[in-house]
């Protein structure tokens, strides 16, 4: 009697891994381009010489490093990687880590110690454009006063409009991750009118010393903004 053969699990992961190995570097290159879906199953089946199985491994690996992305009942979608990419990866140990003791201060920090050189590098380097966007930003937050959700949304935007001044595409990708980490803790806040302002007139003072071309001012406004915030922040929690 013939004694079935059981798969060959680390064989399996040695083939996922040379086709990831092989995926990863067109997708690197542009031979697989950006927003586009990946080669049809079958596809990748043939040409590895492979099973669907082994496939489906190698398709959700490259998932879980962000190279692309997974929808029900569509092929999977390239994305190629950017520093967005990277934070995203490292999302779920950060989250782990903002329930260590000291972790959500740990990370406050981080951000006003960036923060602080970013309104310094606008006052000093501010484009007219960038200043316009700043300003637009204020208003929009200003017309939100009384609306706490939007006035939240518009707080998020005032400070992201900060991280796109020095046109380094790392700051953006970082004021995503603070924003996505952050978040959940900021949304359980207890939120009024007052407070609202309160925040809107920092915003304000930090606007007016970047405008006034003014970098000790604006690191003056924006440490005194995010330390009182961080005090709501402890006494809230």
């Amino acid at each position: 009697m013939a004694t079935a053969t059981m798969p060959d699990k680390q064989g399996e992961k040695r083939a996922a891994d040379t086709i990831v190995t092989a995926l990863e570097a067109r997708i690197a290159s542009g031979e697989l381009a950006n927003n586009k879906p990946l080669p049809p199953e079958r596809d990748l089946m043939e040409e590895f010489g492979t099973s669907r199985t082994v496939v489906r491994e190698a398709i959700s690996a490259l998932a879980n490093r962000g190279l692309i992305e997974l929808r029900p009942r569509f092929r999977p979608v390239v994305r190629r990687p950017d520093y967005g990419t990277l934070l995203n990866a490292t999302g779920t140990i950060v989250r782990y880590l903002l329930n260590e003791p000291g972790g959500v201060q740990n990370l406050y920090q981080s951000r006003v110690f960036i923060e602080r050189g970013l309104v310094r590098d606008a006052a000093l380097n501010a484009t007219k454009e960038h200043i316009s966007d700043l300003k637009a930003a204020l208003l929009a937050n200003e017309k939100a006063l009384d609306n706490s959700e939007e006035f939240f949304r518009t707080d998020i935007a005032f400070h992201g409009v900060l991280y796109r001044i020095g046109s380094n595409p790392i700051f953006p990708a970082l004021h995503e991750g603070f924003t996505a980490w952050l978040s959940p803790n900021w949304a359980r806040m207890t939120r009024s009118d007052d407070h609202n302002r309160s925040v809107y007139m920092d915003h304000k003072a930090i606007y007016d010393a970047i405008l006034e071309r003014d970098p000790a001012r604006a690191e003056e406004a924006l440490v005194s903004h995010l330390s009182a915030a961080w005090k709501y922040v402890e006494e809230t929690f």
